[in-house]
């Protein structure tokens, strides 16, 4: 069993763990698969908007489909989660990706 298929097992016991939702959009990205991706992380973004990993993953996936300014809005709302959350580190590596976009 690969891993997506040990995670999409995990999954189906326990649907709305963000963290095997965060982890399975990474694995599909790998695969090319970037629209399930991309609905895995919105999913997960609206249901915990403080799970602030997925933003930056999210937003460079939007940048590689070149939604730049979709991409833009996630880098500023993980910004502001990331601020909410005290997450200094997170909040570096989102505004760097965030300024190498828009300069």
């Amino acid at each position: 069993m690969d891993r997506v298929e040990k995670i999409r097992a995990m999954l189906k016991e326990t649907p709305g763990d963000s963290f095997l939702q965060h982890a399975m959009a990474l694995e599909l990205i790998k695969l090319g698969n970037e629209n399930e991706a991309r609905n895995l992380f919105e999913s997960l973004l609206e249901r915990e908007p403080g799970y602030i990993g997925s933003y930056y993953h999210l937003a460079k996936l939007l940048e590689r489909l070149g939604e730049t300014g979709k991409a833009i809005n996630v880098y500023e709302k993980g910004m502001g989660e990331a601020k909410k959350a005290g997450d200094n580190h997170a909040l570096s590596e989102l505004k760097s990706a965030y300024e190498e976009l828009i300069f």
